[in-house]
């Protein structure tokens, strides 16, 4: 009787552990994977754009590291602090939400520590501080409720792309307007892609061209003002030209869009989908730095 209690506890006790992992997993590791392709693609692209200038990969590794331990370090952060829609549940979970913000921000500071070792790159400071305005305003902006949530977004995605920048400058040693070029390409791609996505999930039953037009004004006006920026930005050489090319295949998905026909939306098709952007928007843009 005994032994048969105790197998009936050791099986019951089972679930309670995987659910506790699957809690852990909910608590620990960040949730917007949008997101993170919002961070690695300026990294990518800012980084392979400075090793066609300069083989430096010792400080690429650096701030690879040090963005990737910041960016996760913000979701154990922010349901630590009680400002994230999951809540710490009992003492042990906030003690390892407080345990592995501690490990990921010391892992980043010892990075951002060698990277402005003795002086060096010092204009990461005044990156880091614009990126950190833009997602102090982001949080102003959230709680503003749903309807600014896209503006957010969008302001977040600067502080995103000065990842890019920032790759290029630990490579080059060059704060310069390619450099800027870099930012801007990379924040109008992530709010091309953002837009998008929000038009995609409002819009989700139009089909005729007319109702998608008037549900979709917004985003097409944005197109084309996208497509005047980036000629000027070419013009006052912060991009080299065949950049360009790097943002056909996202204006191309924008404006077929319009075509006539129900697209209803699958949200995990969309999602490989626009990471398929990413993917032909960085080869492409690195690609225009090493011709």
């Amino acid at each position: 009787m005994i032994t048969n209690l105790s197998d009936m506890t050791a099986s019951a006790a089972k679930p309670a552990a995987a659910v506790s992992g699957a809690r852990m997993r909910t608590l620990l590791i960040p949730r917007e994977h949008g997101a993170w392709g919002l961070l690695l693609i300026p990294l990518v692209t800012g980084g392979f754009a400075g090793l066609s200038v300069a083989q430096n990969w010792l400080p690429l590794a650096l701030l690879t590291i040090a963005s990737l331990a910041l960016f996760w370090m913000r979701a154990p952060a922010e349901i630590a602090l009680g400002t994230s829609p999951i809540r710490s549940q009992s003492a042990s979970e906030t003690n390892w939400l407080l345990l592995a913000t501690t490990l990921l921000a010391s892992i980043a500071m010892l990075c951002i520590a060698a990277l402005l070792w003795d002086g060096a790159n010092r204009g990461l400071l005044a990156l880091g501080a614009l990126a950190a305005v833009a997602f102090v305003v982001q949080a102003l902006l959230k709680t503003l409720g749903r309807r600014a949530r896209m503006p957010a977004q969008l302001i977040g995605a600067i502080g995103l792309a000065a990842v890019a920048p920032a790759a290029w400058y630990v490579i080059t040693g060059r704060l310069d307007s390619r450099a800027l070029g870099l930012w801007t390409a990379n924040w109008m791609f992530a709010g091309n892609q953002i837009h998008f996505v929000q038009l995609r999930i409002h819009a989700a039953r139009a089909a005729a061209w007319r109702e998608k037009f008037r549900l979709g004004r917004a985003f097409f006006l944005g197109q084309l003002l996208m497509i005047a920026a980036l000629l000027a930005v070419v013009r006052a050489q912060l991009l080299p030209a065949l950049g360009l090319a790097a943002f056909v295949p996202l204006l191309a998905r924008g404006f077929l869009w319009l075509k006539p026909g129900a697209q209803p939306l699958a949200v995990r098709r969309l999602g490989w989908s626009e990471l398929a952007q990413g993917i032909a928007f960085g080869l492409l843009l690195i690609g225009a730095y090493h011709v």
